[in-house]
């Protein structure tokens, strides 16, 4: 799992110096477009993330740290943290009564 995670990191750094690129030297068109409507589009999603996973990031020993590595990898990173008491109470399973005749 932890190779996965890596290999997700390596290329969102990629992406997000391909990104990069095109904001400073824009590509041609259609690309350009695409490209910075794709980069805006997953800074609204780790947006999303870092607002969903806040209790998870405030417990950890850096949460402004964690929160920027949030903002560029996304769930590559979250998926890597471990969790907090707080949070692993809300991800445990539920029991389910089932009621016999």
């Amino acid at each position: 799992m932890k190779i996965l995670l890596g290999l997700g990191k390596v290329l969102a750094a990629l992406f997000w110096g391909v990104v990069l690129a095109n904001l400073i030297d824009p590509f041609t068109q259609p690309f350009a477009l695409l490209l910075n409507l794709a980069g805006g589009l997953l800074v609204l999603i780790h947006g999303l993330e870092l607002v969903l996973f806040n209790d998870r990031l405030s417990g950890c020993a850096r949460p402004g740290l964690e929160r920027v590595q949030v903002l560029l990898f996304g769930i590559f990173h979250l998926q890597g943290l471990p969790l907090t008491p707080a949070s692993a109470a809300s991800v445990a399973p539920v029991q389910l009564e089932v009621e016999h005749a």
